[in-house]
């Protein structure tokens, strides 16, 4: 089980919901409107996601619809039908209805997370990467807070800056993400047995990030000395925009290099998006 600090992780989640408090703070209706890089959503319902997600947390029963969900294109499996209950829910809420609603929900789940003993951040639970800590969990949501605080920048063309960047809820995001590029490189990227991979990320984001693959693919810190078979090289926050299945911003280097063996990088930045 992963076993997270408990103090680090909410001071990431709580920054991610100050982050897009401050976003969401005085914008204008028809902005709430802005379409998202999520197919079918718009600021609000990137929003009303939050809500719900954190409402559910809460305990509050997720609402009925009033529409069959299943039927909209860009829902494709039971998580996206509780998120389009809570989007059609909340629809006919102005963007200021909605912002004290996520303000509430928030407020609740800081008071709710701070006041959790050891015991309960470090148990099992279900999370959506399987059996795993509940801190593991709110470092997952941390992941889902920050990707849609960069969506909702992208909608309203306020891309994040370096200074935007440098705080807990963003490296911590990376974390996440980081957690799962065995899988990315192993399982989605079908890399070859003896593969070295490396993710050179540079910018405010950078970091190095090893994937060896002996019989099965696994983080590690270093190579033991050996060079990586494959690097790939690209912007930190590009990396989270591939991995979650969004379209790279155009705020930033779009620029992907290769080192050593090519066709195993490329075929694993096509099949980076692992987010379901």
């Amino acid at each position: 089980m992963t076993q997270l600090d408990k103090t680090q992780v909410l001071d990431g989640l709580f920054a991610s919901w100050d982050a897009i408090d401050l976003l969401l703070t005085g914008l204008p209706d028809v902005r709430w409107k802005s379409p998202t890089p999520l197919p079918g959503w718009c600021v609000h319902d990137v929003v009303a996601h939050i809500i719900g997600t954190e409402s559910m947390l809460q305990g509050i029963q997720t609402p009925e619809s009033d529409i069959d969900v299943t039927t909209l294109d860009h829902v494709r499996n039971p998580i996206g039908e509780l998120n389009e209950c809570w989007i059609r829910h909340l629809k006919g809420e102005t963007g200021a209805d909605v912002l004290e609603r996520f303000r509430s929900v928030t407020a609740q789940r800081r008071a709710v997370l701070t006041a959790t003993s050891d015991e309960d951040w470090h148990a099992v639970t279900v999370t959506p990467a399987g059996p795993d800590s509940y801190g593991r969990f709110m470092r997952i949501r941390i992941f889902d807070c920050w990707m849609h605080e960069q969506d909702i920048r992208e909608a309203l063309s306020r891309p994040s800056s370096d200074e935007d960047l440098d705080n807990p809820a963003a490296r911590q995001a990376l974390d996440e993400m980081t957690a799962s590029m065995a899988f990315v490189v192993g399982k989605r990227g079908k890399a070859p047995d003896g593969a070295r991979v490396e993710f050179a990320l540079t910018g405010p984001l950078s970091r190095d990030i090893r994937v060896a693959v002996d019989g099965r693919a696994a983080l590690v810190s270093d190579f033991g000395g050996a060079a990586p078979t494959t690097v790939i090289r690209l912007d930190g926050l590009q990396f989270t925009r591939l991995g979650g299945g969004r379209p790279m911003t155009t705020a930033r280097s779009t620029a992907i290099e290769y080192d050593g063996d090519a066709e195993v990088g490329q075929r694993i930045v096509d099949n980076m998006a692992f987010v379901i």
